[in-house]
């Protein structure tokens, strides 16, 4: 396989993940709002819960972004698998690996995040303009 096509394949990698987790960010921000995030992170037992709503909703809306430009790629990747990892640990480790709230899909974001964070973002960047 050569250089550039595993650089188009990373780059398909990071736009549609950074599509995903822009659209959990928004869904935070603009649906749920902070206070909705802050009461069910509360609700979660996860400490300073108004914090990491913030926090949270920030890594994946900025993140998501960032991803898609393909600005600090590996930044917002490892963000966004520090916010993968903690969400399988509290919310779906506890619901098996697939059907309702199962790990399953945050399993899979960990994985392409762990991937770019390695590899990098591949081609077609602002970062690279």
């Amino acid at each position: 396989m050569s250089n550039s096509t595993q650089a188009w394949g990373l780059t398909v990698l990071r736009v549609v993940t950074g599509i995903v987790f822009f659209m959990h960010g928004y869904q935070k921000l603009f649906q749920m709002g902070i206070h909705g995030v802050t009461g069910f992170f509360g609700h979660l037992g996860i400490p300073l819960p108004a914090v990491a709503a913030v926090i949270v909703t920030l890594v994946e809306f900025v993140g998501g972004i960032l991803l898609i430009t393909g600005l600090a790629t590996r930044v917002a990747a490892g963000l966004n698998a520090i916010d993968m990892t903690v969400a399988i640990l509290v919310v779906h480790l506890k619901n098996g690996f697939s059907g309702p709230m199962g790990y399953e899909h945050p399993l899979t974001l960990l994985g392409a995040c762990i991937c770019l964070v390695l590899a990098g973002g591949g081609a077609l960047s602002l970062k690279q303009f």
